[in-house]
C-alpha cells in the first residue's frame, strides 16, 4: 500500500524534480550501457575505470579557469583530460615493455591523484562557488537540472547515432584488429573515435553516479546481455535497454528515503538484472548451461546404450538379456536409460530380455558410423596408430552433426570398413 502510494505521489506536479532527475539517469545510464558493450568486448573493462578517475582533473581545472560550475565547461575539461590519459595510456604502452594492466593502474592513480590535489586546494581557496564540487567522487544525482538533461539527451543522440553508423567497424576491432586492419578499415582512427565517446559518456555520467561507481555502469550492463545474447546489435540493445531502466528505478528508491545516495542504488539495481542474466539467461545463463550439459549427458548416454544393445543383438536380429548390457557397461545410470529407451519406445523390455526397435536400429548405425568414419579420418589424415583411434573416436561421435558426417563420407569416398576392418553400416 505503502509503495503505491509512492508511486502515485510521483506523477503530482510537486515531484517535477524527480522527473528530471531521473529522465537525466535513465539517459545517462543508456549511452553509458551501450557505448560500453564495447569496452567489454575488447576486453578493457579497467580502460572504464581509468577515464572515470582521469576526468577529474579536467573537472577541477574547467572550474578553475571559468569559476563556474557548468555542464559543458565540465564536460568539455572532463572530455580533454579523458582523451589525455587514453592517448599517454597507448603511448607508454606501444613505448615501454610495462604489461597493459599495470600502466592502466598507474595512469588510474596519477591523474586521480592529480585530481583530488587541485579539489583540495581549491576546497582551501575560500571560494563559496566551489561548494558541491567534491560531488563528482561520489555522484548527486539530484543536483541535475532541465539544462543538464538536455545537454544529456544530445550528446547520448549523438552517441547512438555514432554506434549505428560505425558498428561494424567498432565490432570488427573488438575481436580482431589485424582482420579489420587488413580490409581497408583505418584503425587507428576507429579506436580513438571509439575512446572518445566513451570518455565524452563517463563525462556526463560522473554527475549521477559519480567517478567512482561510473567503470560499473560502463561494464555491468554489457556483462549482463553477453548471456543473453551473441549478437552484437542485440548485446547493445539490452544493455543500453537495462541500463536506462535501472537508472531510473535507482531514482525512485533513492527519492523514496532520506540519505539514501542515487548513484549507488543505480549500481545495485543493475546488478541485480545483470545476476539475474548470468543465471537466467536463455542462451548463456547458468541454468541454461545446466541443462545444456545434462541434455548432452542424456544423450550420450542413449548413445552409447544403443550401442551395446545393436550389437549384443547382433544388430537387432535377436532380443538379448539385460543381464548381458549390463555387464558390456560401466554406467551407473543404466537402468535410469533403458527406462528412457523404452519410454520413447526405441526398446521394449520383455520378461527380463530388450528388443530393439527398428528406429533404435536406425540410431544405434547412425552413432556406429560417425565412429567408425571419424577413426578413419583420424588414421588418415593424422596418421594415428590404430590402437589409439578408438577413445578419440568414442567422445567425438556424441557431437558429429549430420552435416559433418556428410562432408566426411564425401572426403573419405563413401568408405566400407573402419581401420579395425569393421563394416561401417549406412
Amino acid at each position: 500500500m505503502i509503495f503505491l502510494q509512492s508511486i502515485s505521489t510521483l506523477f503530482s506536479n510537486d515531484y517535477y524534480t524527480f522527473w528530471v532527475v531521473a529522465a537525466g539517469a535513465g539517459i545517462i545510464c543508456f549511452a553509458a550501457g551501450t557505448v560500453g558493450t564495447f569496452s567489454y568486448l575488447r576486453k578493457r573493462a579497467l580502460l572504464g575505470d581509468v577515464i572515470s578517475h582521469a576526468v577529474l582533473p579536467g573537472v577541477v581545472i574547467s572550474f578553475m579557469l571559468t569559476g563556474v560550475k557548468d555542464s559543458l565547461y565540465f564536460l568539455t575539461g572532463a572530455t580533454i583530460s579523458g582523451l589525455i590519459s587514453i592517448a599517454i595510456v597507448d603511448y607508454v604502452q606501444s613505448k615501454s615493455k610495462l604489461k597493459p594492466d599495470t600502466i592502466l593502474a598507474l595512469t588510474l592513480s596519477v591523474f586521480f591523484g592529480v585530481g583530488i590535489v587541485l579539489l583540495t586546494k581549491i576546497q582551501h581557496s575560500g571560494n563559496g562557488a566551489q561548494s558541491g564540487l567534491d560531488s563528482f567522487l561520489f555522484g548527486k544525482a539530484a543536483s541535475m537540472s532541465l539544462h543538464d538533461v538536455t545537454l544529456f539527451s544530445i550528446i547520448a543522440i549523438i552517441n547512438t547515432i555514432c554506434i549505428v553508423l560505425f558498428i561494424r567497424p567498432f565490432s570488427l576491432i573488438s575481436f580482431d584488429e589485424e582482420y579489420a586492419k587488413g580490409i581497408g578499415f583505418n584503425v587507428k582512427f576507429i579506436k580513438y573515435f571509439l575512446a572518445m565517446l566513451t570518455v565524452i559518456t563517463v563525462s556526463i555520467g560522473i554527475q549521477s553516479v559519480g567517478i567512482v561507481l561510473m567503470a560499473a555502469l560502463l561494464i555491468t550492463p554489457a556483462s549482463g546481455a553477453r548471456f543473453l545474447t551473441n549478437a552484437i546489435p542485440k548485446m547493445i540493445f539490452y544493455a543500453g535497454f537495462f541500463a536506462c531502466i535501472s537508472g531510473i528505478i535507482g531514482v525512485f528508491i533513492s527519492s523514496t528515503g532520506t540519505s539514501m545516495p542515487t548513484g549507488p542504488w543505480i549500481v545495485v539495481v543493475l546488478s541485480s538484472f545483470t545476476l539475474l542474466a548470468i543465471f537466467f539467461g536463455k542462451e548463456k545463463g547458468i541454468f541454461a548451461r545446466m541443462q545444456t550439459r545434462k541434455s548432452n549427458q542424456i544423450k550420450i548416454n542413449n548413445e552409447n546404450i544403443l550401442k551395446i544393445v545393436y550389437k549384443t543383438s547382433k544388430e537387432g536380429t535377436i532380443s538379448v538379456p539385460i543381464q548381458d548390457i549390463f555387464k558390456e557397461s560401466s554406467d551407473k545410470s543404466i537402468r535410469l536409460t533403458l527406462k528412457r529407451l523404452e519410454k520413447n519406445n526405441i526398446i521394449s523390455r520383455v520378461k527380463g530380455m530388450i528388443v530393439l526397435h527398428e528406429n533404435g536400429k536406425i540410431a544405434a548405425r547412425e552413432v556406429i558410423r560417425k565412429h567408425r568414419l571419424w577413426e578413419i579420418y583420424l588414421s588418415k589424415y593424422f596418421q594415428l596408430e590404430a590402437d589409439h583411434l578408438h577413445d578419440d573416436a568414442e567422445g567425438i561421435e556424441h557431437i558429429i552433426t549430420p552435416e559433418i558426417e556428410k562432408h566426411l563420407i564425401t572426403l573419405l569416398d563413401r568408405p566400407e570398413k573402419d581401420p579395425h576392418q569393421s563394416e561401417i553400416p549406412y
